[in-house]
C-alpha cells in the first residue's frame, strides 16, 4: 500500500513540474513576441492619419467633382446619383442608348496623331 501512495504523489509532482515548465515557456514566449507599446507621439500620428483618411473618404462620398473633364466623367454623391438613375431609367430604351453612348465616349481611343513627314524622304 505504501508504494502505491508514493507512486501517486510522484505523478502529482511530475505533473505539477510539467505544468510549471509549460507556464514558464508560455510567459517567456509571450514576452518575446509582444511588441513594445507605442509612444504618445506615434499614437497621435496614427490618429491624425486616420482622421485624414476619414475626411478624404467623406469628401469623396458627399461632394461632386470632375473625374475626367474632357470625357465629362463626374463623381456624384450617392443620393444624387441614385435620384438621377431613377429618373433616367423611367424610359428604359432612352436610358440604355444613353448609357451605351457614355460608355463609348468614356472608353474611346484617342485620336491618332497626324503623321509627320519624314525628313529623309
Amino acid at each position: 500500500m505504501m508504494g502505491n501512495g508514493r507512486g501517486f504523489w510522484g505523478y502529482v509532482v511530475a505533473a505539477g513540474l510539467a505544468l510549471g515548465v509549460v507556464g514558464v515557456l508560455v510567459l517567456t514566449t509571450r514576452r518575446m513576441v509582444t511588441p513594445p507599446p507605442l509612444n504618445a507621439e506615434r499614437v497621435a500620428e496614427r490618429y491624425k492619419a486616420l482622421e485624414e483618411v476619414r475626411a478624404a473618404a467623406h469628401q469623396a462620398l458627399t461632394t461632386p467633382a470632375w473625374i475626367q473633364r474632357d470625357k465629362e466623367i463626374v463623381r456624384l454623391p450617392i443620393e444624387v446619383a441614385l435620384q438621377l438613375v431613377e429618373r433616367e431609367w423611367r424610359d428604359p430604351a432612352a436610358a440604355r442608348s444613353n448609357l451605351l453612348e457614355r460608355v463609348r465616349a468614356a472608353y474611346a481611343a484617342p485620336p491618332a496623331a497626324p503623321a509627320d513627314p519624314s525628313p529623309y524622304e
